[in-house]
């Protein structure tokens, strides 16, 4: 992983808590990179909602590239592809970003060029089976690259409070669908649309990853101490709900822990009831004539919750957080069993609308979690093998049909979603940070040494 070389004039010092983690204090953001590293969340949030917007350019673009290319068939099974292939590339750059041989900006440069070699192919080949391969596995690799890259940056930078700036690069999944919700967009022509959305997002996704730079590892910003209680009652009360790991695990230690597979089983849950729930509406949305509002409260709420449930989570514990979003996924789908038997478009909108931030806020608590549960130096490659929770959903939705087979009996799917929704807040009691005793676990000695016995 591409590192910061502090300057000679820099002192920096390793401390050692209680537990051996190491610390590297002394060195401050703007001596390691020249700005404030409030960049580093401005910059991936950038790359994230770019390659997102490639995404939504896709979806908006596949009902005319039939009429276009005069291609019969259904172009939704290579978006399960693209997934797959974004998954299978997530773990394999998470291990080379941490060795070192793969670097922030080069993750990122070669992801802009995956997605523009995708798009164009898409947009410029007459082959129908060509034309979808390479743009499911150059476009999947790029998007895989980009986004165990951006979303992965903003917790090294930011260790002692982590949740906000990783919740505000997570909502650009989101807002990234904003520019093709617009009618003029909507209306263009696909091929152009394809190949513009292309070149530009490859453009800000290789510009803004020119800036990417990790820190030294171990790296502990000056203040607050990480071996001292903070005199703030509000920043010791977040220490004290999101504590530091014990120390930073390779993946094949965390693997060997229960709570990565439950945060796996967690994200996994609550991604399937996120796309299961969104197909689902989109069809009763339809029929209700809602086509219109449904994505603007889906991509408002899913970015605006990924944002505050980060920030939130560095307050109030992110497994609370955590827990709390997982009981609204559940409930709204009930909510929308509700809708979908009274015909209520209000409902259905707003239980739309806690879908999908409840979807959004599982996704960004967990990668948070992650990394304080086993330490940041390995954190790309474990947040690897949690990506293929959140995209397994994605690939099996869109690439078998399981969603159309589900509107079959949607009434029976609601259900199931619902109390997968429930299961996942029940998992998310469990994430516990390995190594570390609960202050319950600990009994006093019923014998003390006296003081005659000293």
């Amino acid at each position: 992983m591409e590192t910061i070389d502090p300057p000679a004039s820099v002192l920096c010092r390793e401390v050692r808590d209680r537990r051996g983690r190491v610390y590297r204090v002394g060195e401050s953001d703007v001596e390691l990179l020249g700005r404030g590293r409030i960049w580093m969340v401005v910059l991936p949030w950038v790359g994230m909602a770019g390659i997102s917007g490639a995404a939504y350019a896709f979806f908006v673009a596949q009902a005319g590239l039939r009429a276009a290319h005069r291609w019969g068939g259904d172009l939704y099974w290579p978006a399960g592809l693209w997934a797959l292939a974004q998954a299978a590339v997530a773990l394999a750059a998470g291990r080379l970003r941490e060795s070192g041989r793969l670097p922030a900006r080069a993750a990122m440069t070669t992801g802009a060029l995956g997605t523009l070699a995708g798009y164009l192919a898409l947009a410029l080949s007459p082959e129908l089976t060509l034309a979808r391969l390479a743009f499911a596995v150059c476009a999947g690799a790029g998007a895989g690259l980009v986004h165990a890259t951006c979303l992965t940056l903003p917790g090294r930078w930011w260790p002692e409070r982590r949740g906000g700036p990783t919740g505000v690069v997570a909502s650009g999944l989101a807002f990234g669908a904003v520019p093709f919700l617009l009618r003029p967009v909507v209306d263009a022509d696909p091929r152009v649309l394809l190949a513009v959305t292309g070149a530009g997002v490859s453009l800000a996704v290789a510009g803004t990853g020119r800036l990417f730079r990790d820190p030294p590892r171990n790296w502990w910003p000056p203040r607050p101490d990480p071996l001292s209680v903070p005199p703030d009652p509000a920043v010791r009360r977040a220490r004290d709900r999101n504590p530091p790991a014990v120390r930073h695990h390779t993946l094949r230690q965390a693997a060997r822990s229960p709570v990565l597979w439950l945060m796996w089983l967690c994200l996994l849950g609550a991604a399937g009831v996120t796309v299961l729930d969104l197909v689902l509406q989109v069809r009763y949305a339809q029929r209700l004539g809602l086509s219109p509002e449904l994505p603007r409260s889906v991509t408002a709420a899913g970015g605006t919750a990924a944002a505050v449930a980060g920030a939130l989570s560095d307050r109030s514990g992110r497994r609370s957080v955590l827990i709390a979003g997982c009981l609204l996924l559940g409930t709204a789908q009930f909510g929308a069993l509700i809708a979908a038997r009274t015909g209520s478009g209000a409902l259905l909108l707003g239980c739309a609308a806690a879908t999908a931030a409840a979807g959004a806020t599982a996704l960004t608590l967990i990668t948070a979690l992650a990394a304080d549960h086993f330490g940041e130096n390995h954190h790309p490659s474990v947040h690897g093998l949690l990506t293929g929770a959140w995209l397994l959903p994605v690939a099996i939705g869109c690439g078998t049909g399981t969603a159309g087979y589900a509107a079959r009996d949607p009434h029976a799917a609601f259900l199931l979603a619902g109390c997968t929704g429930l299961a996942c807040a029940v998992l998310a009691l469990f994430l516990r940070a390995p190594g570390r005793l609960s202050v319950r676990r600990i009994v006093p000695n019923p014998h003390p040494l006296g003081e005659e016995m000293a």
